[in-house]
Parts: C-alpha cells; structure tokens; sequence
C-alpha cells in the first residue's frame, strides 16, 4: 500500500515540474516585452542573390523587429515567396505559342503578404515525345 503511495506522489510531482517547465517556455517566447497585436511585415529580403537566408522586418506602431527568414531557391519569383498556391494540372500545348498554361489559386499568404487570388503560369512544351516502350529495335549482337 505504501508503494502505491509513494508512486503516486512520484507521479504528481512530475506533472507537477512538466507543468512549470511548460509555463517556462511560454514565458521566454514573450520575452521580448512587446504587447502589440497589429505587426505589418515586408518581404524577406535575402542576404545575398535572390534566394536563401535573409531578414524580414516588421513594424507596430513606433516598434519594429526582425525576424530571419528563408526563401526556398525554387520559389516562382514572380508571386513572391510568401503567396502559396494551389496549382492544377498542366495543360494542353498550344501549337500557335507552344507553351503549356496553368492556373493556381491562393491557399495561404503569409506575414499578411499581398497575393493575387488566382495566377497563370506558362511553360514551354515538351518536344520529346514520350513512348510507353524502350525496347531497342535491330540492335542484336548476332
């Protein structure tokens, strides 16, 4: 009986302590002091070239802060990186521009990004011809 006892204890006080280590955690998340809710964030500026590891810098009324940042090098650069679509199949080839079209739909726009609701893009056409076989014809070693 004592056992259960002291198992019991045992237990409640490690709830207790992953309790207060949760509430630690919220804390340094809010460390930085600021109260306020209305932050308006620019784009991710990267570092170097067009891509990778960069800053975004956010204001709310007289504060402002930056935050790292990162843009993926096989973002579509004309919808920005922070406007995420949801795309459909490609297309037919038209055989007057020889392009491929599809259209995407805004799923998500990040940092209060400004996106587009629907965009196009193009691709040219494949001029390979895809085959279903890849046998070799008359090419024995006889």
């Amino acid at each position: 009986m004592q056992v259960r006892g002291l198992l019991l204890l045992l237990a409640l006080i490690l709830v207790a302590a992953a309790a207060e280590a949760g509430k630690n955690k919220k804390e340094k998340a809010k460390k930085d002091g600021s109260k306020c809710e209305d932050w308006r964030w620019g784009p991710c500026v990267p570092n170097s070239k067009d891509c990778g590891l960069g800053y975004r810098e956010g204001t709310c009324k007289d504060e402002s802060k930056k935050l790292k940042c990162k843009i993926p090098c096989n973002w579509k650069k004309k919808f920005g990186a922070d406007c995420k679509y949801k795309f459909e199949s490609w297309g037919g080839c038209s055989a007057q521009t020889g392009l491929k079209t599809r259209s995407g739909v805004l799923k998500k726009a990040l940092y209060n990004a400004q996106c587009e609701e629907i965009v196009y893009v193009t691709k040219p056409c494949s001029s390979k011809i895809k085959s279903k076989s890849k046998a070799k014809k008359g090419k024995g070693k006889d």
